[in-house]
């Protein structure tokens, strides 16, 4: 006999429970409860958890491209003053912009609110209506 002739036998069957013999009543399954049916066999909580999640459906694009902060002007009518100069800087100096990992990010100007001053922009996006009324008041888009 030589090593590769040996082959792994199972020498200990697996315990078959409630079929009759020796077992008795509830044959090791204890008294009732979900634990003593057959079959039973409890979900795993990973799998609880998994089932709880919102699962998202369909197709999901996450554009990489960044989106410009916004800026109100209602917000630039409230704390600029008359022909001052307004553009990303002078926006994050007064409040109204964060920096985004350590750097100024584009800014665009909404049109929320009204202008009733002459503002000279420089360095920032607009909406249609937010250039409509900077220009119906006078103002000067760089």
């Amino acid at each position: 006999m030589q090593l590769a002739d040996l082959k792994f036998k199972k020498t200990k069957s697996a315990k078959r429970v409630g079929r009759g013999g020796k077992r008795g009543k509830t044959s090791g399954r204890g008294m009732n409860g979900q634990k003593s049916r057959s079959g039973a066999s409890i979900r795993p909580a990973e799998r609880d958890f998994i089932k709880k999640i919102p699962k998202l459906r369909g197709y999901n694009f996450n554009s990489i491209r960044k989106k410009p902060s916004s800026v109100n002007l209602s917000d630039i009518d409230r704390l600029f003053s008359d022909g001052e100069e307004i553009n990303p800087e002078t926006l994050f100096k007064k409040g109204l912009v964060r920096k985004v990992s350590g750097k100024l990010p584009s800014v665009k100007i909404l049109g929320s609110g009204n202008v009733t001053k002459k503002l000279v922009f420089s360095g920032c996006l607009f909406s249609k209506t937010a250039e409509e009324k900077v220009k119906s008041a006078k103002g000067e888009i760089k």
